[in-house]
Order: C-alpha cells, then sequence, then structure tokens
C-alpha cells in the first residue's frame, strides 16, 4: 500500500521525538496544543539554521545590519500597525463536529486538490512521452489541466473579491457552492464566517487595578519600524539599507496544527530592507530571486519551492509573494516577501507624533522611505529540513535504513567518534581525537553496541560522519571515517581529519 503524505507527517513527527529533535510542551500534562519544545538536536539545528541565515543576509552584505527588540511593545504600536483592527483570520464552525477552521485554509485545500489532479495528468504524460515530454507545452495545451485550472482561477477571483470587501458571507457561500465538507465529520452544515483577532494581551504593571493592557507581538517587524531612525543615525546608514532580527513572535491560532508548521509560539527571521519611493518594485524582485537562491543553496529538490502570488494583499502592502514548499501535507508557505510602502514608518509617525524620515544627501531632500520585507518562519524552514532529509532506504544487501540528510554544515552532530570495542586503550584513543574536534564541531561519543548499530543510529539522527578508533589506530595513528550520505568508509591519519572535515562542513560552498 503506498505511503500517502499524511503517513509521511506521522513518521517525521515521531522519528522527530525519538531522536530528541521536538518534543510536545509540558507533555506530561498530556501537553498545550499547537506549543512544542525543541529538544538537544532540535535546538542545535535550530541554531544552526539561524546561524546560516544571519551569515547570508548581515554578515555578506555591508548594508544590513541586526537589532533584537523586546517582545513587549507599547501598545499603541499594535494600533498604529493595524493589528488592533485588523489582525484577523475568517473562521467557520462546523456545527455537526464542532471543530473550527480557517475559511481561507478550506479552500485553499480544495484548491490544492485540484491541483493534485494536474499533477497526475503531468505524471501520466511524462510517463507517456519519456524524454520528448514539454511539460510546459502540456500544462498550456491539455483540455484538462485547462479545464482544472479555469475552476482554480474562477475560485481565486471569486475568494479574493469577497475578502477585499469583507464580505464574510461571501466567503460561506463559496465554500457551500464548492461543497467543501468538514474533514473529521463529512458534514457540509457550515456557521457563518467570522473574524478572530490572533493577538494575545496580557496586562503590565504591579497592581491589577492600575495595569495596563498590553500584547505578546504578533510579527517582529515592529521591533524594527520604530527603531529605524536610531539604527539609521548610530550606524550612520545610507539607503538603500536593511535591518534584520530573530525572534520569537505569538499568534493565538484557533485552528493550529499540522505539527511545528502553525504554533501560538513560533520565531521569525526577518529583514526590512529601507529603499526609496519608486525603487520598491526593484528592489521586491531583487529580494524573490535572492530568497529563493537561499532556500535552494540547501540542496534540496529544486522543485520543492514554487513562488505564489498573494490573492488579497495586506492592508500596508504593493506587491507580495511567498516562497512555498513542498511540505508532507502539500505546498504551503515558508517565506513571505512583501512591498510594504512606507505603510509603517507613516503610521508610527501618525501615532507617535515624531518624525520618522531619512534625509538623502544625493536627492537632496527628506521623505519617508519605502520597504520591503523578507520574512521566513523558523519553525517552518525547521520543518522543511526535516521533512527533505527524511528517508527510508532498501540497501543493496536488503538492510535497511532511516537516515536525515540534513545539510552536513547544519546537522545538529557533525562528527562521532566510536572506539571499536571498549578496552585496550581505544576508548581512551577515541577520547583525544574528540579533544581534538570539540573546539571547531560538535562531536558525540559512542561505546554502546556494534559499530553496524552505532552506524544505524548516527544516520537516523543526521550525523554527516562517524569515525572508528580500532587496534591498527594504535598502531599506525590511523581511523576510519565513514560518510553517512554515500556510506563509504576510508582510512585516513589522525593528523588529517581536520582539514577533511574543515573542507566538507566550509560555509563558503553554501553562501
Amino acid at each position: 500500500m503506498a505511503t500517502t503524505n499524511e503517513d509521511n507527517l506521522k513518521k517525521i513527527i515521531s522519528h522527530a521525538k525519538e531522536y530528541g529533535y521536538v518534543f510536545q510542551s509540558s507533555e506530561i500534562y498530556d501537553g498545550l496544543s499547537a506549543v512544542y519544545d525543541y529538544g538537544q538536536l532540535g535546538s542545535e539545528l535550530k541554531k544552526n539554521i539561524k546561524d546560516y541565515w544571519w551569515k547570508a543576509m548581515v554578515q555578506m552584505h555591508e548594508n544590513i545590519v541586526g537589532i533584537d527588540a523586546a517582545i513587549f511593545m507599547h501598545p499603541e504600536t499594535w494600533k498604529a500597525s493595524g493589528h488592533v483592527d485588523a489582525f484577523n483570520d475568517p473562521l467557520i464552525d462546523n456545527k455537526d463536529s464542532k471543530k473550527r477552521y480557517r475559511a481561507d485554509v478550506l479552500i485553499e485545500e480544495y484548491i490544492g486538490k485540484i491541483e493534485s489532479k494536474n499533477e497526475k495528468e503531468v505524471e501520466k504524460a511524462k510517463a507517456r512521452f519519456g524524454d520528448a515530454f514539454n511539460r510546459e507545452q502540456f500544462l498550456a495545451t491539455n483540455p484538462n489541466v485547462l479545464r482544472n485550472q479555469a475552476k482554480i482561477d474562477e475560485i481565486n477571483a471569486r475568494f479574493k473579491t469577497c475578502m477585499n470587501s469583507d464580505d464574510l458571507a461571501g466567503v460561506k457561500k463559496l465554500i457551500e457552492d464548492l461543497e467543501i465538507a468538514c474533514p473529521i465529520s463529512g458534514s457540509k452544515n457550515w456557521t457563518d464566517v467570522k473574524q478572530f483577532n490572533l493577538m494575545f494581551s496580557t496586562e503590565i504593571g504591579s497592581v491589577s487595578e492600575s495595569a495596563s493592557k498590553i500584547y505578546l507581538r504578533p510579527e517582529t517587524a515592529q521591533g524594527i519600524f520604530v527603531n529605524f531612525l536610531n539604527v539609521q543615525k548610530t550606524g550612520r546608514m545610507k539607503i538603500p539599507f536593511g535591518i534584520a532580527q530573530i525572534g520569537k513572535a505569538f499568534r493565538n491560532e484557533i485552528v493550529a496544527r499540522q505539527f511545528i508548521f502553525r504554533m501560538r509560539e513560533f520565531e521569525q527571521m526577518e529583514m526590512q530592507f529601507f529603499v526609496r519611493p519608486g525603487d520598491e518594485m526593484k528592489w521586491y524582485e531583487y529580494w524573490k530571486n535572492a530568497r529563493v537562491k537561499w532556500h535552494k543553496s540547501l540542496g534540496f529538490n529544486e522543485n520543492f519551492y514554487r513562488f505564489h502570488d498573494h490573492i488579497k494583499l495586506a492592508h500596508y502592502a504593493n506587491a507580495a509573494c511567498d516562497i512555498e514548499f513542498n511540505f508532507p501535507m502539500g505546498f504551503k508557505e515558508l517565506e513571505g516577501i512583501h512591498s510594504r510602502t512606507d505603510f509603517d514608518l507613516k503610521q508610527h509617525e501618525k501615532h507617535s507624533g515624531k518624525k520618522l524620515q531619512y534625509f538623502d544627501t544625493e536627492q537632496n531632500e527628506s521623505y519617508v522611505p519605502y520597504v520591503v520585507e523578507t520574512s521566513v518562519g523558523l519553525d517552518r524552514t525547521f520543518l522543511a529540513i526535516l521533512s527533505a532529509s527524511y528517508q527510508e532506504q532498501v540497501l543493496e544487501d536488503g538492510s535497511e535504513r532511516t537516515v536525515l540528510s540534513i545539510p552536513a554544515f547544519l546537522a545538529p552532530i557533525k562528527v562521532a567518534v566510536f572506539p571499536l570495542i571498549k578496552k585496550d586503550g581505544l576508548p581512551e584513543k577515541a577520547q583525544e581525537i574528540i579533544k581534538l574536534l570539540k573546539y571547531d564541531y560538535s562531536c558525540q561519543y559512542d561505546e554502546k553496541d556494534s559499530v553496524g548499530k552505532r552506524y544505524r543510529r548516527q544516520d537516523a539522527i543526521g550525523t554527516p560522519f562517524c569515525i572508528t578508533i580500532d587496534h591498527q589506530t594504535l598502531e599506525d595513528n590511523t581511523v576510519t571515517i565513514r560518510d553517512r550520505d554515500t556510506m563509504k568508509q576510508d582510512r585516513i591519519k589522525i593528523d588529517e581529519i581536520e582539514s577533511l572535515l574543515k573542507s566538507k562542513f566550509d560555509i563558503k560552498k553554501w553562501l
């Protein structure tokens, strides 16, 4: 029986827990829905992803700097940004299952099923025509594909019209006309669509009577905007320039599911790029290409990525698209690139009464800059890497292995070191090699079970290289080094290990 996408996601979730990547938060108390903890390996992978993004975004650009803004902000910030009045999801309840859904997601998933039909048509044609198959020509001429695409375009246009005019009754009518059923009950008995604000609120102050209402930030971008002048002046930044930030954000997602894809507490890696008014579309295209190139640099199948233009633009944008990734549950948003115009800075000028303008010496004028944003979910990037890396392989001898083919430079453990047996001075020699390598690489020592079982264990956690110390090591100072992906084993001298690993983990190859 064929493995479904849902089965794949279940396997990844199970693997993530078994090997210390991700745990359900507060699991001993039956867990907290849509909140997760990163384990000993997950926290390492997460840190490595952040470092790679930071190097690519900040270290490699002289005109981009980083900040770390506070999670708590003055509540007026969120009135200025529009979050108090407009940060809503359209929600709909099924009367029979009593389950709540995001109306836009139900429609997206319906469209996804039509897109799957087109992909099946493509696969059938590819099998029939072989090397002569032209995908673009097929998509442009096949009657079934064209019929399906016309239906998708019609649904998108109708949904866009409803959302732009806040016609929630029209959204419900679209769901009913498409005969979308509740995934749990199979019922089409829906409530009206309602808007639900996603911000968490709390109180700040020592006495409850005098405490002020405050919000947990739903995005990290506003911390950059309110610090625009601070950074520009103290860093003597000239337009165009960017401000980057990695940080936690919080959204009260009512419909939170699909593991760490949509959580209530999550982490964003964002960069706001400030440009001259009129230059924003040039930079919008630049950052679209730069960001998808960064994702593809990880070495996964290029067909895992695609652009998706927004049907409904946010209130602040004049152009927006997503880089989508083919997760186990289908193509979903991984990163957003938005041309935010001058909305944010002008709103903060208006609400704060402070000028947030840049004096352009070349043009001899002051203006509020326009902004191009790149915003990628750290947790979603983590899930993308985990799901693209997870493989169950049948080897030539008929045996099987589960391996995480995580890009070597991102792997939580870079090198595992084994003594062949737990005596004859081999453990001591293994510890010498650990001491040699641990300043530059995260290492793990393992002496339990056979070497074969140890290899399988390291494959499952994604360790790129294993070094085995045996009796020959004591004679000639050589070790066996094994590559995770090829499973090839080479005999090398101990004093060659560092240079070999340096070449394998050199980040320049990816950047």
